[in-house]
């Protein structure tokens, strides 16, 4: 393709007109579509509306399997048998302490995740209390959910609370979506997410590339998340966990990975665009170009594996001329050397035992037999 072609893909987004589908399908597929000049017009994108910061984001996972779904992508879902470690939900004290671990971290977002098809009355009750306790400690750090299902009550005692931002992954798209999950539908997901909006809470709305959809199913899920004006989508690569229901990754390199980030920045040109689980295991050495169409990172873990160490992940942004979105100083938040220490899968430090959670590092192909 010519210049002029990179040059009009980033001058559509940042004038907000969506890509026309047939372009947006070539950048996925087609021989003719380079992927360093696609990288450098996502870059002008994210550059004009996100700048050249990276905000990272910290899950706490409060709870961990017990859960009715059958979501084939899970480890903590009902049909899978994944050896990890089941607990019930953490205490108060414990979930307290893990929002103090990421505001000392640097994190910009900290995320509490709760397992399950939805709260009930009870639980939200819970989750706004805890909401209102870490917003007093720590004003200036973001709190987001994930919780499941939720319906406008749900949703605005939510909102009173503080929270700001409501995580609910739409995954995959509406005609992919009975191949990886029954329990419930994508209408549902999308039932949440409206109410959540209609409480005037932000949304934090992404997908999984690798379990089994096309690229149009990508290209759904990325005009999906742009009718709703979802303002933090998080782009996962699935983590083939072994005792997972949906069995292996498929269709995922390095080029691709990165190309799938490029079409979402360029049709969401305003959205946090986050590198989110699997960058570490399916971009490999490419891991540093996500930041061209990505403002995010998760940083330290995920939910039932290990990501990269924080130190080089916090490196690795700042060796290529990005900053880091903290009320810390960078040199605080890298620390000493040998510094780095074991992190559970919440991102709190030594608090759960390790002893049944997948290193991504194992699924290198350098680590493999």
């Amino acid at each position: 393709m010519e210049q002029s072609f990179y040059n009009q893909l980033a001058g559509q987004s940042i004038a907000g007109e969506p890509l026309p589908r047939q372009i947006a399908l070539d950048l996925l597929t087609s021989d003719q579509v380079e992927l360093l000049p696609l990288l450098s017009a996502a870059f002008e994108v994210r550059k004009k509306f996100r700048g050249k910061e990276v905000s990272l984001h910290i899950l706490n996972n409060a709870q961990n399997g017990h859960c009715s779904e059958n979501c084939g992508y899970c480890a903590q879902g009902r049909t899978s048998r994944a050896d990890i470690e089941e607990y019930p939900l953490k205490s108060d004290a414990e979930i307290f302490a893990e929002a103090k671990n990421a505001h000392e971290k640097g994190a910009d977002c900290y995320c509490m995740v709760f397992s399950g098809r939805g709260p009930s009355a009870a639980r939200v009750a819970h989750i706004a209390r805890l909401i209102r306790q870490i917003k007093a400690k720590y004003p200036s750090l973001e709190i987001c959910v994930s919780a499941g299902l939720l319906d406008d009550g749900k949703a605005a005692a939510l909102k009173e609370a503080g929270l700001d931002r409501l995580n609910h992954n739409l995954n995959t798209s509406q005609r992919n979506y009975p191949r990886v999950c029954t329990t419930h539908s994508y209408a549902d997901r999308i039932n949440t997410l409206t109410a959540a909006r209609r409480a005037r809470i932000r949304l934090c709305s992404g997908m999984i590339a690798g379990i089994g959809e096309t690229p149009h199913d990508i290209l759904e899920v990325a005009y999906a998340l742009r009718e709703l004006a979802v303002e933090s989508i998080p782009v996962n690569f699935y983590i083939p966990i072994e005792g997972n229901a949906l069995g292996p990754a498929t269709g995922l390199s390095p080029d691709y990975c990165l190309r799938v980030l490029c079409l979402f920045r360029l049709l969401n040109p305003k959205a946090e665009i986050r590198a989110a689980a699997g960058r570490e295991l399916h971009l490999r050495s490419m891991q540093v170009m996500a930041l061209y169409p990505a403002d995010s990172l998760f940083l330290d873990g995920y939910l039932n594996t290990k990501g990269d160490d924080r130190r080089r992940t916090l490196q690795m942004i700042q060796d290529a001329g990005f900053t880091i979105s903290s009320d810390h100083p960078v040199e605080g938040l890298l620390g000493k050397e040998g510094d780095a220490r074991e992190v559970s899968p919440d991102g709190s430090v030594g608090q759960i035992s390790m002893k049944k959670l997948p290193d991504l590092r194992l699924f290198m192909p350098s680590a493999t037999p």
